[in-house]
């Protein structure tokens, strides 16, 4: 017999309510009351999402993470968009990063039938395969919930399947998509993130021109005698001043990632999946790396932005939930990669919300995606925050930038004497 497919659905206030669909005895118990308010009636509710990747098909993966950003921005529009949608992974007890898929509830508080039809013509819209997947919940007279899945049928058109039952499911130990992290946005070397682009290629062009940017680095490489520091930290912390105060101070270089031979490109990747967009973004690191091997036989190098930025987004992003949903401390997801080129010190800058608030708004700066939701969203900035200082090998040294510009430098400069030699 099948193991039931287990469910963790983000709540309003980012709260995780985990259940699960298959098969129960005749008097199976309610699932967690928080996701049965959502699921059954008097409203009406809709798991979609894009069909699962086997597993080591990159193409697929990407291919998914896609098809589910074009459904999402679908669901949107027209009358859908009145609708709530709330974030469902899918997963396998046990599992690992097998049977892990990502997709979306859309709850229609009214339970028009109307919505229904709509989003069979959203699928219908979809010409080429694979479609993505949708299954509806139901209730019955004895209060027990149903997952009735959606099936195109040659020459009958849309026919419910079988219902099976929705059944309570514990809350796993680890976040279920932590095993897939590795694949999906926090790679692990180098070859994950450029297969992830190489994937990309036949749609978005300039996918090829950052890998042969990176093609063109060695795939190791040596830190030369001089330090090397990377400044991370939340937009609007300082990064930018404290950056160029110290490269002027210790007479080094000062680099950035992304670089600049492949800046031009980020907004165009920013608005892409998380996969495809934190590949862009590894790559860059790599880029970065080889800049920094060259540079730091000649001087001291500090580094705006490193792999700590790239991780840490992809895991925040990524773990759907609050902090306490994170993987837990010294996990291994945030241990450096073993094949990029290691900094000698990380400082993390940090001020108050109500700080980098104010900053941001007498700055008017350009800001991410993700940097906009840090603004809007104070849970994603406060695992942001926290995934910045799980960090190990090497970790996160923290500094406080709200005082005046040249307090924060004397810190940092001492910091820097302190710990690199």
């Amino acid at each position: 017999m099948a193991s039931p497919r287990c469910f963790a659905l983000e709540l309003p206030g980012c709260a995780l309510a985990h259940f699960a669909v298959g098969t129960a005895g005749p008097a199976a118990p309610p699932p967690d009351p928080r996701a049965a308010a959502l699921l059954g009636p008097p409203g009406r509710s809709y798991w979609l999402c894009a069909p699962g990747a086997p597993a080591g098909d990159c193409a697929a993966r990407v291919r998914a993470a896609r098809l589910l950003q074009l459904l999402l921005r679908g669901l949107r529009c027209g009358p859908l968009g009145r609708c709530q949608l709330l974030p469902v992974l899918r997963y396998r007890p046990g599992g690992g990063a097998r049977g892990v898929r990502r997709g979306v509830l859309l709850h229609d508080p009214r339970g028009s039938p109307d919505t229904r039809a709509a989003l069979l013509a959203l699928l219908d819209s979809y010409l080429e395969a694979p479609r993505p997947r949708l299954a509806e919940f139901v209730g019955d007279p004895r209060h027990q919930l149903w997952q009735c899945p959606w099936e195109l049928r040659d020459g009958h058109g849309w026919q419910q399947g079988d219902p099976e039952p929705v059944v309570p499911a514990p809350e796993p130990a680890l976040h279920p998509v932590v095993p897939d992290l590795p694949g999906s946005g926090v790679f692990p070397h180098r070859a994950a993130a450029r297969a992830v682009l190489e994937a990309c290629t036949p749609f978005i062009p300039e996918a090829q021109a950052v890998l042969d940017l990176v093609d063109q680095c060695p795939e190791e490489v040596q830190k030369g005698k001089f330090p090397v520091i990377v400044i991370e930290g939340l937009d609007a912390t300082g990064k930018t001043t404290v950056t160029q105060s110290v490269s002027d101070s210790l007479k080094g270089i000062l680099l950035k990632s992304p670089p600049d031979c492949i800046s031009q490109w980020r907004k165009l990747f920013d608005d892409e999946p998380t996969i495809i967009r934190r590949a862009f973004y590894s790559l860059g690191n790599y880029i970065v790396a080889s800049e920094i091997a060259k540079e730091s036989t000649k001087s001291p190098v500090i580094v705006d932005r490193y792999w700590h930025s790239t991780a840490t987004y992809a895991i925040a992003t990524e773990v759907s939930g609050g902090v306490r949903h994170l993987p837990p401390a010294h996990h291994p997801i945030y241990q450096w990669p073993r094949d990029l080129l290691r900094p000698d010190l990380v400082l993390l800058l940090t001020v108050s919300p109500e700080e980098r608030i104010k900053r941001i708004q007498a700055r008017g700066l350009d800001r991410t995606r993700e940097e906009a939701e840090l603004e809007a969203n104070s849970i994603f900035r406060q695992k942001v925050e926290e995934t910045y200082q799980r960090m190990e090998k090497p970790a996160c040294l923290v500094v406080d930038a709200s005082p005046s510009k040249e307090k924060v430098l004397q810190v940092v400069l001492s910091l820097i004497r302190d710990n690199c030699h």
